[in-house]
């Protein structure tokens, strides 16, 4: 999903808008910009006990005395078959999960951004060849296309973010390609150049900057597709490998004790969701507030 297929656009009159500013502030003061911060401030809450080694035991820590318990006092989250304590494993999840989704996200959108902007402003062969290498990496379905890379590389959370990555890259060089068209024939861009000032000068000062919201958004939505990416190729056996913790492994490992043990793959479960819809809450009130078409309403 990019953040022209939500609705937003881009365009100089936008971008240079004198309310911008308290747009970007009211849209964390709307229902939906409140409830994405709350969800995302307990996601990152455990995913930095796990980074800071505070969760209540180590995720890989085994135990079969205290194996399949059930939630209570001595075990938040219960335990799995292994007597691993379930909160410290979701909660170092949420942190491999976050980790990623953030390397996945900034390489495609240096890779993508880069390739958009100068596809954008300069045009021609550039714009040709950067279509057709968009053009090909949509012709393949998105979790296909990071599985075959996947499962190229060696298993680890580096190859499952480069994969991710690649799959990005596209999805940001058209967000950022389409607004790029209209800036350049700004009376500003225009007039920047009439005056003596390089292509270069110009791109870097006047058609960047007015880019930031949108790519904001396309990142916001972005980071919650990496996180559902790297879940899926996890619980197919192509993510983050053991014995780091992974959402997604931890609900594939779940399945065959959904009866006995439905914390084992309810609660991993939720976790992503948390996660995923918080992401999307955030990005849904960026969107609705950098919308030029009623932005800030």
């Amino acid at each position: 999903m990019s953040a022209t297929e939500t609705g937003l656009e881009a365009g100089p009159a936008a971008a240079a808008s004198p309310g911008r500013g308290h747009a970007w502030r009211r849209a964390f003061l709307t229902p939906s910009g409140v409830a994405g911060l709350v969800l995302m401030g307990v996601v990152l809450l455990l995913a930095a006990l796990a980074v800071l080694g505070l969760t209540p035991r180590p995720p890989a820590a085994q135990d079969v005395g205290r194996s399949l318990l059930g939630p209570s006092g001595q075990a938040w989250f219960g335990t799995d078959q292994f007597g691993r304590d379930v909160f410290s494993r979701v909660a170092s999840g949420l942190a491999n999960s976050l980790r990623v989704a953030v390397v996945s996200v900034a390489a495609s959108g240096a890779v993508g951004i880069t390739l958009g902007v100068v596809a954008g402003f300069f045009g021609g062969v550039a714009d040709r060849l950067v279509g057709m290498l968009t053009n090909v990496l949509f012709a393949f379905p998105s979790l296909l296309l990071a599985l075959a890379l996947a499962a190229t590389l060696e298993r680890s959370w580096v190859t499952v973010s480069i994969a991710i990555a690649v799959v990005y890259v596209p999805i940001f060089a058209r967000v950022a390609r389409g607004p790029v068209l209209s800036l350049r024939t700004a009376e500003y861009v225009v007039a920047s150049r009439a005056v003596g000032r390089s292509r270069l000068s110009t791109l870097v000062e006047h058609v960047v900057p007015n880019l930031a919201g949108i790519l904001v958004v396309q990142t916001t939505l972005s980071l919650s597709w990496a996180i559902l990416t790297e879940a899926s190729l996890s619980f197919l056996g192509f993510g983050t490998p053991p014995p780091a913790a992974s959402l997604g492994g931890m609900v594939y490992d779940a399945q065959t004790l959904a009866v006995v043990a439905p914390w084992l793959l309810v609660l991993p479960g939720a976790a992503l969701v948390v996660a995923v819809v918080g992401l999307n809450l955030l990005g849904d009130a960026l969107r609705s507030a950098l919308d030029p078409r009623g932005g800030g309403r």
